[in-house]
């Protein structure tokens, strides 16, 4: 056998205690036969199903017992065929021992490989655990389990073990539980792993459907000094399952050439410009890159004298607090650094440095070179990952941080920061606090739903179920979505039915309002100014104007008009196509007030010019620019008292506008108690004579 291939035996208990979740169960599996087409196509699968009515086995006819255990399958290459065994599992009608299964498919992995393939051969025991197991001829339970271990390391098989436990009131002796689940605990070795499940989501994401070997990124020295090197190998934590790579296919290979490839080679051609007749050889052309109005031609031999060509290595830049990391600096995928295997002297070395490290809240930053020839250095951060587990050692999590070109500084006001009548009160506060409790998926003494090592991508899971369909119907339609698969996309029905009240509370919190489909959005302020509720129509006016729900057309506002400016200069704000927009806006309002009043002509501006200078106030609010309208507020009166146009200023100390406080915006330097900006009025003088 080739040594990319796997040998696998699949065991499923099909008794009674299991129908509930075989169709659960058949799914994963046969999603399990579908990726072995795609990736592992020639991968040799058998499957063993105990629990059932009948027995068919070799052990039975050799040496008798092992009943009620059937091979489905004997061990040979993927195909269809084995897919559909999976699709139709029997309904068993006794009591499965799961320890007979195991020693069944033992037999058949030793019968077909023999002693080759060590490492290539796995064994995947799915059951519930729940039935007892038979008494052994000799010995007792404990010592026929260790013995099976035992030619389970000679023979270099592995096991993956999915322990079923759905439903949460079978009717079971416990004791039998705890002994299963101690029998299985026994029969787990080093390359063995055992995963309970509560649901069917889990399950999916609990078989392991693909086999990956482990490569390493990286083997080489952990420089910390000229003078202090460990041995480490660094390997892939994470890393983004993708779609398989779609080939060009061609069909003009003989229907009844089996040996075909069906590949299609591509070549392509350069041929000059002036004369499309000629093709340019290799040797006649070079690349360029655009250099502001020109083209700069650089050969091979230039670019590769260019390149930055770095020693490999990984060397240690310093240390710093765990909390000057954020999260968001995390780029691609997670790699695991561990101390050369064997090398104890390295093992310690690595263990005591994450120790130290967790201890002081530490995260180590270094420069990292994976391969001789890389034409780019990462620099990245090594967080402690100390081992709860006597048998593995401790290791660090290591992520690629980001340069400054990589960093995408966008600036957003906190929520923080505005005023008290944007922010919830208590109440919506206490609504929002149960909404979040109800929808925690990892409820304090409760299985934790859709954990990332248990919960499968949907999507690539509904496209292998697609891609089955089509290898035997290529005209059948794309299948509507999994319910299983349904869970993992869309909150639980069953727990929304189950907290209406708590819904419908939190939407009572909370104003909903239409918010009509427009071809330009627009930004709305609703809120009333602070203040008393006796502070004019002037100010009522304008805030209606801001919340109107007709805006402009969908050409993008670049300057403000006569006839509607307040909703213009709301447009303006609204834009994001830019970084400037926001300041153009309040710009072009200042510009529109002192228009207005310079050609007013007995205060027939008054009015429009009140709506725009509410307009900017609010708008200053929202972009938390206070001092830039209070510095305008004083500027304006002095301009009125200029002009001479003290009934402006009444108007709008009538009105109650007035410079933004802090109670209004944090970043306001005015208290609110502080006097109004407005001069007093001037009392009329005696005539002299």
């Amino acid at each position: 056998m080739a040594r990319n291939k796997e040998g696998l035996v699949l065991v499923i208990e099909v008794g009674p205690s299991m129908h509930g979740v075989l169709p659960e169960v058949e799914k994963v599996c046969c999603l399990l036969a579908q990726k072995k087409l795609i990736y592992g196509k020639y991968d040799e699968v058998g499957v063993v199903a105990f629990g059932t009515t009948g027995t068919k086995n070799d052990l039975t006819v050799e040496v008798g017992g092992y009943e009620n255990v059937t091979v489905l399958r004997d061990i040979k290459v993927v195909d269809g065929d084995l897919v559909d065994v999976l699709h139709q599992l029997p309904r068993g009608g006794a009591p499965g021992d799961f320890l007979d299964a195991v020693v069944v498919g033992m037999d058949m992995m030793i019968k077909k490989y023999k002693e080759t393939n060590k490492g290539k051969k796995r064994l995947c025991l799915i059951t519930n655990a729940v039935t007892p197991t038979r008494n052994p001829y000799e010995g007792t339970k404990e010592d026929q389990v260790k013995t099976v271990a035992a030619q389970m390391m000679t023979h270099g098989m592995k096991m993956d073990c999915v322990v079923v436990r759905a439903q949460k009131d079978w009717d079971v002796d416990k004791k039998i539980v705890e002994e299963n689940d101690f029998l299985l605990g026994l029969l787990s070795n080093k390359s063995s792993s055992k995963v309970y499940v509560g649901n069917a989501t889990s399950l999916l994401g609990a078989l392991r459907t693909r086999n990956i070997s482990p490569v390493t990124t990286y083997r080489g020295d952990f420089e910390l000094s000229s003078i202090m090197k460990i041995k480490v190998w660094v390997y892939k934590k994470t890393c983004e399952e993708k779609f398989p790579t779609l080939k060009k296919y061609s069909d003009k290979a003989p229907p009844t050439d089996k040996f075909a490839s069906h590949e299609i080679k591509v070549d392509y051609e350069y041929r000059s410009i002036e004369d499309p007749k000629r093709v340019v050889p290799p040797e006649q052309r070079i690349k360029g890159y655009s250099y502001g109005p020109q083209v700069v031609p650089i050969s091979s031999a230039e670019w590769d004298a260019v390149k930055f060509k770095p020693e490999k290595g990984v060397r240690l830049l310093g240390f710093t607090d765990a909390s000057n990391i954020m999260r968001h600096y995390y780029m691609k995928d997670v790699n695991l650094l561990i101390a050369e295997p064997g090398n104890m002297k390295a093992v310690l070395a690595i263990s005591a440095l994450a120790r130290a490290m967790k201890e002081m809240n530490k995260v180590a930053i270094v420069r990292c070179v994976w391969r001789q020839g890389q034409t780019n250095v990462v620099i990245g951060v090594l967080t402690p990952n100390v081992s709860e587990k006597d048998n593995v050692p401790d290791s660090f999590y290591f992520n690629v941080l980001p340069f400054a070109e990589d960093v995408r500084e966008f600036q957003f006001p906190s929520f923080s920061n505005l005023p008290s009548s944007m922010q919830p009160n208590k109440q919506q506060q206490e609504a929002t606090d149960k909404l979040v409790q109800m929808l925690d998926l990892a409820p304090a003494g409760k299985e934790e739903i859709l954990p990332p090592n248990l919960t499968p991508n949907p999507v690539l899971e509904r496209f292998y179920r697609s891609l089955e369909l089509k290898s035997k119907d290529p005209s059948a339609n794309v299948p509507p979505i999994d319910e299983t698969l349904r869970r993992i996309t869309e909150p639980d029905p069953e727990l929304l039915h189950q907290n209406t009240a708590v819904i419908e509370e939190f939407r009572r919190s909370f104003e909903l309002k239409e918010n009509p489909k427009l071809k330009k959005s627009s930004r709305r302020i609703r809120e009333k100014p602070t203040g008393s509720s006796e502070e004019g129509e002037g100010i009522a006016a304008a805030g209606q104007a801001m919340d109107a729900t007709e805006h402009m057309s969908t050409v993008k506002v670049e300057k403000l008009g006569d006839s509607n400016p307040v909703q213009e200069f709301e447009a303006m704000m609204s834009r994001r196509d830019g970084p400037n927009w926001v300041s153009k806006a309040f710009q072009s309002m200042k510009d529109k007030i002192f228009n207005l009043l310079e050609n007013s002509i007995g205060g027939d501006t008054y009015q429009k010019s009140l709506e725009c200078l509410v307009a900017l106030r609010k708008g200053c609010i929202l972009e938390q620019e206070p001092k830039q309208f209070n510095d305008f507020l004083r500027h304006l009166i002095k301009f009125c008292q200029e002009l001479h146009l003290d009934s402006f200023c009444d108007i709008l100390a009538s009105n109650n506008v007035m410079l933004i406080s802090k109670s209004e915006a944090p970043e306001s330097d005015i208290p609110e108690t502080e006097t109004p900006v407005f001069p007093p009025k001037k009392e009329p003088k005696a005539d002299d004579h």
